[in-house]
C-alpha cells in the first residue's frame, strides 16, 4: 500500500493553461435502455466550454428496448448508431466503441458512459493535458455522487480507492487499472494496439485490458489527469444484487491480464484478505493466534486511512471516512468472494446473461 501512497503523490496536480485547443474530439457513449439519464448527459457533453467545431457526440445504440434512441434523435447534431447485429454475441459495448472508433474523425477518442455528468470544463481540461504532455492515452477521475443510502455512500468511498489504486499505478509508470467512464486515447495508437482484437470475447475489459495493450506498446506514455475539473460524476449501485453483479463483471476481466506484476498485486490482496479471515478462525482455537490478527486488522486499517484520506480530500468527500471501520470489516469477505465468482460462472449486465 506505501507504493499506491507514493504512486498518487508522483502524480501532480494539473493546472489548466490558458492557451485556446487545438485537437479535434470524438465523444463516444455507448448506451442501452438509459431513457431515465441520457439526456442528462447529452446536455453536459454539449454544453462544454470547447469550440463546437472541434468536437462531435456519437451514441452507439445498443439494442435498447426502451427511449434511448428516440431522445438521442432529438438532439441536432449528435450522430447516432444503431447497433443491429443479432443478440447473440458477449462482448457488445467493445463492438458499440470499435465501430463508433472507425467512425470518428476526432484525432483523440473520449470514452463515456450514458448515466454520467461533467462539468462544462471537463473536456477543455483532458484536451489541454493531452495536448501538452502527448499521451496516448489518459485516464480521468470518476466519482459517485448524490448516494441515497449509507451502502450507496460505503461504494463511493471504495470507488474512490479502486480509482486510486489506478492512478497510483500509473503514477508508478506500472499501470494497472482505470474507468471507461472517463477515458481518453489516440484514434491512431487505438488501431495500432489491434482494438480490441484478443479481448473481443470477453463482456467487460473495453478499458482496463485496452490501457494493458497501450502499456505493453507505449510504457509511459500514459497518464492520470489529476484534476478536479476532469471529474466524471456517475451512481452507485442502489441494490446489493446490482453491486454485486457489477463487482463480478468488473472481475471477471482478470482472467485476460498478461503482466505478471499485476496478476502478482490482484492474487496478494486476495491472499492477504484469505489469512485474515484464517486467522480469525484459528483464533476460536489457538488464542496465541490473536495478537497476530490483531496486527494485520490494525494495519490494513491505518494504511487504508492513509490512502484515502488523501483520495477522499482530491474529491472533497473526507466526511466518508467515518464509514471506513465498517467498509474495512465487509471488503474482506467481498474481496474474497468476487474473487472467485468473477472468475468463474456468468453475470447480469444490462438485461443480459455474459461472460
Amino acid at each position: 500500500m506505501a507504493t499506491f501512497i507514493v504512486g498518487w503523490a508522483r502524480i501532480k496536480y494539473y493546472k489548466k493553461p490558458a492557451t485556446p485547443p487545438t485537437t479535434f474530439v470524438s465523444i463516444i457513449i455507448a448506451a442501452r435502455n438509459e431513457e431515465d439519464k441520457i439526456a442528462k448527459t447529452i446536455d453536459d457533453v454539449l454544453a462544454q466550454h470547447y469550440p463546437k467545431t472541434l468536437f462531435e457526440l456519437i451514441i452507439i445504440d445498443d439494442h435498447s428496448t426502451d427511449r434511448t434512441a428516440e431522445i438521442v434523435k432529438n438532439y441536432a447534431g449528435v450522430k447516432l448508431i444503431q447497433l443491429n447485429e443479432p443478440a447473440v454475441l458477449n462482448s457488445y459495448k467493445k463492438m458499440a466503441i470499435q465501430k463508433a472508433v472507425g467512425e470518428a474523425k476526432g484525432d483523440l477518442i473520449i470514452t463515456t458512459d450514458a448515466d454520467c455528468r461533467m462539468g462544462q470544463h471537463w473536456l477543455a481540461t483532458i484536451v489541454a493535458y493531452y495536448e501538452e504532455n502527448g499521451y496516448k492515452m489518459i485516464s480521468s477521475p470518476v466519482a459517485y455522487f448524490e448516494e441515497k443510502s449509507i451502502f450507496e455512500e460505503l461504494q463511493s468511498l471504495e470507488f474512490s480507492y479502486l480509482i486510486g489504486l489506478g492512478a497510483s499505478t500509473i503514477g508508478n509508470k506500472n499501470p494497472s487499472t482505470c474507468n471507461g467512464a472517463n477515458l481518453a486515447y489516440e484514434k491512431k495508437a487505438f488501431f495500432e494496439v489491434g482494438g480490441f482484437k484478443g479481448i473481443d470475447d470477453l463482456a467487460s475489459g473495453d478499458d482496463e485490458l485496452l490501457l494493458h495493450k497501450m502499456a505493453a506498446i507505449y510504457g509511459d506514455r500514459i497518464g492520470f489527469l489529476k484534476n478536479k475539473d476532469a471529474i466524471v460524476y456517475t451512481h452507485a449501485k442502489p441494490s446489493l444484487t446490482e453491486f454485486i453483479q457489477q463487482r463480478k463483471r468488473w472481475a471477471s476481466k482478470s482472467t485476460r491480464y498478461k503482466d505478471k506484476s499485476v496478476i502478482i498485486l490482484g492474487v496478494s490482496i486476495w491472499l492477504f484478505n484469505v489469512s485474515i479471515v484464517v486467522n480469525s478462525i484459528l483464533c476460536i482455537f489457538f488464542a496465541g493466534v490473536a495478537p497476530f490478527l490483531l496486527f494485520q486488522i490494525i494495519s490494513k486499517l491505518l494504511v487504508e486511512f492513509v490512502f484515502l484520506y488523501k483520495m477522499v480530500g482530491f474529491f472533497k468527500r473526507k466526511n466518508l471516512l467515518f464509514l471506513l471501520p465498517v467498509l474495512n470489516a465487509l471488503h474482506i469477505i467481498y474481496l474474497i468472494y468476487i474473487g472467485i465468482a468473477g472468475n468463474s460462472g456468468k453475470y447480469n449486465w444490462k438485461g443480459r446473461m455474459v461472460k
